[in-house]
């Protein structure tokens, strides 16, 4: 635990020995790491070394991570001289990138500097949320289960096994959600080398990373001129006389990555720890449907493969968990370390399919809490709907054990889940 943060530079190398490597291993892809509970029990603001090799602390304990998020004292002022960088790549990652750079994001789903906070994002927040409103969202419910039928169909006509991401994860939100901005269908195939490389912590070069933020950029400057020539009915062309050209650009370009990535890797997520012990969790949905809107959100709660947490730049000292945070420290969340805390859930280990109230975190808290949630629990739940009508006897290929966790990206996930019938 620690009393004061270092940032980056060679200088700090020494102070950095010994502190644990993060993100922490998962035993397992669906196991979370032992170091979540032994943290929140003994040491619940951590000194960590993040990939860049700066350090920060973590914060494990639900009350902890919840209070933070909704701080107006922990911003998202991460491009800071003194911040920590989150990725091993020279610009630090998406969080360290000014969000009027190239290809810049300050987080997955609230672009441009100017709506960090205050006025800006609120406005900000009044103008996009008008369109992830629950009646607006229940709306798309049967164009999604339309969706999902046809992917399960063509699924099911290229046979057993199939790999569960490429074939409805990864598709079904990416439609959705060029859908919902109006992004032309023949592009679709285009955003999942853009966002891997914007999320990226460890697996990308740099130059990797400018040539794919410099072309997604330019598409999204393209399509944004397209839309304010000539409006369509579409989110982009709906925001286009209440925003800039380059406000316009950012938020295209952050809900495509938070669209393509977060809800694609959660659907395989999901059905995978439904699937693990596929008699307790699986069965009991066949048996009882309506149990589906509760098993989301206790699959959002039980991800134990979330990815790096949602850091923040801390504006002026403050005290977390009794320890003293000076302003300028880097601070990362766990919220699904918060999300096993005992303290907060009863069972908190166990996955309870019909576990009510579910205050969960997966979506964040406070003002800065995903502005596309209800969006992503009616995707979870209508694929989760479809499949269980259509495939009742779908089971993993293989053993839970084996799946392996995607790495060296911001954002969770499993490589491949394996599916037959």
């Amino acid at each position: 635990m620690a009393d004061d943060s270092a940032h980056a530079g060679d200088d700090q190398a020494a102070v950095l020995a010994g502190l644990p490597p993060y993100p922490f291993p998962n035993p397992t892809a669906l196991e979370p790491p032992p170091e979540w509970a032994r943290l929140r029990s003994q040491c619940p603001v951590a000194r960590i070394e993040l990939a860049s090799g700066d350090e920060a602390l973590l914060l494990t304990r639900y009350d902890d991570v919840r209070a933070m998020l909704s701080d107006p004292r922990f911003t998202r002022q991460l491009d800071a001289a003194d911040a920590s960088r989150v990725s091993a790549s020279d610009d630090g990652g998406v969080f360290s990138r000014p969000s009027s750079s190239t290809g810049g994001a300050a987080d997955a789903d609230e672009p441009e500097a100017s709506m960090l906070g205050g006025p800006g994002h609120r406005r900000w927040r009044r103008l996009v949320g008008k369109a992830f409103t629950v009646k607006r969202v229940q709306a798309l419910r049967p164009g999604m289960a339309e969706l999902a039928e046809q992917l399960i169909t063509d699924m099911v006509a290229a046979g057993a096994p199939a790999n569960l991401g490429p074939a409805l994860g990864f598709p079904l939100p990416v439609f959705v959600i060029c859908d919902l901005l109006g992004v032309p269908r023949a592009d679709r195939g285009r955003f999942a080398h853009w966002s891997d490389t914007m999320l990226n912590m460890t697996r990308f070069t740099q130059d990797e990373i400018d040539r794919s933020g410099r072309e997604f950029h330019q598409y999204m400057t393209e399509l944004v001129a397209t839309k304010r020539a000539e409006p369509g009915d579409d989110l982009l062309s709906d925001l286009a006389a209440d925003m800039t050209a380059t406000e316009l650009v950012m938020t295209g370009q952050g809900l495509l990555i938070a669209g393509h990535e977060t809800t694609a890797n959660m659907i395989g997520k999901m059905l995978a720890m439904l699937l693990a012990d596929r008699e307790h969790r699986w069965e009991r949905l066949l048996a009882d449907p309506s149990l589906v809107p509760s098993a989301v959100e206790e699959a959002l709660r039980f991800d134990a493969n979330p990815g790096f947490g949602m850091p923040r730049y801390v504006s002026e000292e403050t005290v977390v968990g009794g320890t003293t945070l000076p302003r300028g420290t880097t601070v990362v969340c766990s919220m699904a370390s918060g999300n096993r805390d005992t303290g907060a859930f009863d069972g908190a280990d166990a996955m309870d399919l019909a576990r009510r109230p579910n205050p969960h975190l997966a979506f964040g808290a406070g003002p800065h809490s995903c502005v596309g949630q209800q969006l992503a629990r009616v995707e979870l739940q209508t694929v989760l709907d479809v499949l269980l009508r259509r495939l009742p006897t779908l089971e993993l290929v293989g053993d839970a054990a084996d799946l392996r966790a995607r790495q060296g990206l911001i954002v969770g996930g499993i490589d491949r889940v394996l599916v037959r019938w």
